[in-house]
Order: structure tokens, then sequence, then C-alpha cells
């Protein structure tokens, strides 16, 4: 009797602390669904230093990719306009890409010295990354992908596409390489 009482005993503390590792994983894996916000993000900048999204809350975010022997690239001088006149309630973050016919093929330091000495850039800068393909960064995938950003699809298929996110961190609207950041367009909208 006394074994058939440990046995038992036994059996309901295995079963409990499983239904307790259950409920943890139950929880944890509730957790990992939790989707991620740009405030999640964190992206190394140009100068080696850590641009945290976090630290956006409450200013609408113009990203932007950028590219320094594009068509579109004086539009670095309309997105350092635009930096400086909303900058009280809005933060540009470029972020430089050679996807498209090799026009970023500088290095972070290069890119940092073009946009400085050619455009006067003050508004931050990521580091070079990829904005679409096998290896695109996890910021352009969360951008581009409905299951991830909550709002919308999009597809980057020049230099300078731009996303504007509100003060919460959601995206409001994507803007083509053809509209410019001073553009009404762009401006009626911050």
């Amino acid at each position: 009797m006394l074994k058939l009482l440990v046995m038992t005993t036994a059996f309901f503390s295995c079963m409990v602390q499983g239904n307790n590792a259950f409920m943890n994983n139950e929880t944890s894996d509730a957790a990992n669904l939790r989707s991620k916000t740009i405030y999640d993000f964190k992206v190394e900048a140009l100068d080696g230093s850590t641009i945290d999204f976090s630290k956006f809350k409450g200013k609408k975010i113009l990203i932007v990719n950028t590219a320094s022997k594009c068509g579109y690239t004086p539009q670095y001088e309309g997105l350092e306009a635009l930096y400086e006149k909303y900058k009280d309630h809005l933060v540009v973050v470029g972020f430089p890409a050679n996807n498209f016919g090799g026009q970023e093929p500088g290095s972070n330091t290069e890119i940092k010295e073009f946009c400085k000495k050619n455009y006067g850039v003050t508004f931050p800068i990521a580091s070079k990354i990829s904005v679409k393909g096998d290896d695109i960064a996890p910021i352009y995938k969360w951008l581009c992908n409905k299951s991830e950003n909550g709002v919308l699809d999009a597809e980057i298929k020049w230099n300078f596409n731009k996303f504007l996110l509100d003060e919460n961190g959601k995206i409001i609207a994507k803007f083509d390489s053809k509209v410019t950041p001073m553009s009404d367009e762009l401006t009626s909208k911050l």
C-alpha cells in the first residue's frame, strides 16, 4: 500500500510539473508570437554607433533606402531640409543599399564622407544593408511584410523608396523614389 501511495504521489507530481512546463512553453510561445514593432530594432550607424528606434517614440519616422550614385541621390538635400524643418517631431533615417545597379559601392566611411561633404547630412544613417532579396536586413523584412508590420506588403523597386511611420511606430505611407522629400504628397502627412 505504501508503495502504491509513493507511486501515485510521484505520478501526480510529474503531471503537475509537466503541466507547468507546458504552460510555461505556451506563455513563451505567445510572447514569441508578439509582433515586433519598429521600436524593437537597433541597427548599426555609419560611424559604428547604434541607432535605437525605441528612442524615436513620439516622433514620426521617415525611413529611406539611399545610394550615392543614383539619379535620385540629390534627394539627400531634400531629406536634410525635411529633417531640419520638422526635427522636433520627425526623424529621418537613411539606409544605404547597393541592391540597384551597384549604385552604392562605397564603404560606410566613404558613404558618410560623401553625405556630409556633398549634402551636409546630419540625420542618422545606418550602415550599408540589403533592402531586398535573400540577404534582406531584418528591419526591411519587417517594413515590407504585412505579416510582420501589420499594415502593408511593399516591394522596394529602386533607391530612395520611403516609409513614413506615425508617432506610435505604425506605417502610415510608403512612397516610391519619384516622391521627393519636400513634396506636398509627403509633407501633408507630417
